[in-house]
């Protein structure tokens, strides 16, 4: 496949992510009014999708209360600046073994919810956009498995574009676009769908140009996608996605650093990410464009 470069990026900034990074970097928000005043600056430098986990305002550890997805998406609609709101849906997948001596009972940290309980705050808050991570996968630590079976993924991915929000296939590997593919072919996803790649998440698929293309070429050519790596090669890939043909994603939730030795916040990952693509010759879109573009519509969330 000849390389054909975007020259209309939209950038999606990860505003906190689910990982313990909460401890790692005091610029990670932690409360609704942190995550939601840390989107809200994001999209003034310039994202124009804002992907926003939730997390326990005094310890910081990844949450699924309902209540703070609500008090963020108020916050984010209340304010006077506009971005496309992306709630993540991939939490109550997590699943961490015993040991391998004696994987059962499961351990601490395991958190299994149904497809329903999953995207409640989805139904009720109703962003244009909520993920839909699209497969099981070992993550780099000894017992955990991020779990997503066909028949979840099949009952999210259809109350998901039921409730007219546009599922995000989050992609850690080749597989996982081979059954978003198989999702559209049944009819649970509409097309032309859209797509995140994850790149550099152990274990799924490195972040290597070879395997990033191999990846890119499994995408069908009406869809639409973005991409991202961790950490150092963070922006390297906003310079990749957008000369492959697609868009970008930076934000805390992938990286912590805007240089050696010091610490970033979200802002300043976008405005640098922006910057890059505007010396590629490119051009970022804002929220309107990316919702003409997508097919999203902006509504209040449910009273």
């Amino acid at each position: 496949m000849p390389l054909e470069m975007n020259r209309e990026v939209f950038i999606t900034c990860a505003v906190t992510g689910s990982g313990g990074t909460q401890d790692r970097s005091p610029k990670v928000p932690r409360s609704p009014k942190e995550i939601a005043d840390s989107a809200i600056a994001a999209a003034k430098a310039g994202a124009a999708i804002v992907h926003c986990h939730v997390r326990d305002p005094d310890t910081g550890v990844p949450s699924r209360d309902l209540a703070l997805y609500r008090e963020v998406t108020d916050r984010v609609r209340d304010s006077d600046t506009d971005v496309v709101l992306n709630l993540t849906a991939g939490m109550g997948g997590d699943m961490v073994f015993g040991g391998i001596e004696a994987p059962l009972p499961v351990s601490n940290g395991t958190d299994m919810a149904g497809a329903s309980e999953r995207v409640a705050h989805v139904a009720e808050c109703l962003p244009e956009i909520c993920t839909l991570d699209c497969g099981t996968m070992n993550f780099a630590e000894a017992d955990y498995v991020m779990t997503n079976t066909p028949g979840t993924l099949t009952a999210m991915g259809k109350m998901i574009t039921d409730l007219g929000v546009k599922p995000e296939v989050e992609a850690f590997d080749t597989g996982h676009l081979w059954y978003a593919k198989q999702l559209v072919a049944n009819g649970v996803l509409d097309s032309p769908a859209l797509v995140q790649l994850c790149m550099g998440v152990p274990w799924g698929a490195p972040d290597d140009l070879n395997t990033f293309m191999a990846m890119v070429n499994n995408v069908p050519t009406d869809w639409n996608w973005s991409a991202f790596s961790l950490g150092r090669n963070q922006m390297a890939y906003v310079a990749a996605a957008v000369l492959a043909g697609g868009n970008v994603r930076v934000g805390l939730e992938d990286n912590l650093w805007l240089d050696k030795g010091m610490l970033a916040e979200n802002w300043q990952l976008v405005e640098r990410a922006q910057t890059l693509i505007e010396n590629m010759g490119a051009r970022v879109v804002g929220p309107e464009d990316v919702r003409a573009q997508l097919g999203l519509t902006k509504r209040a969330p449910t009273k």
